[in-house]
């Protein structure tokens, strides 16, 4: 469903948690000027609920998240 949009280029899902009720997900969409309401349609369509948006990306190259690790003091 996602990856028919010719804006996307890329996707990844993944399982992240399983209850009682919900499964979490979290997606990673990779593409050129993504259009955030097309997508939120496409995953309501299919039955899902976006909860929150936890990272945006945006320029000319990637920027990987670093984590540092502090001393112990």
């Amino acid at each position: 469903m996602l990856v028919r949009d010719a804006r996307v280029s890329g996707v990844n899902i993944s399982l992240k948690e399983v209850d009682q009720n919900t499964e979490s997900i979290t997606i990673t969409l990779e593409g050129d000027d993504l259009n955030f309401n097309s997508i939120r349609e496409v995953l309501e369509n299919a039955g899902a609920v976006i909860h929150s948006i936890d990272q945006v990306v945006a320029g000319k190259s990637f920027v990987e998240e670093v984590n540092l690790q502090l001393e112990d003091s």
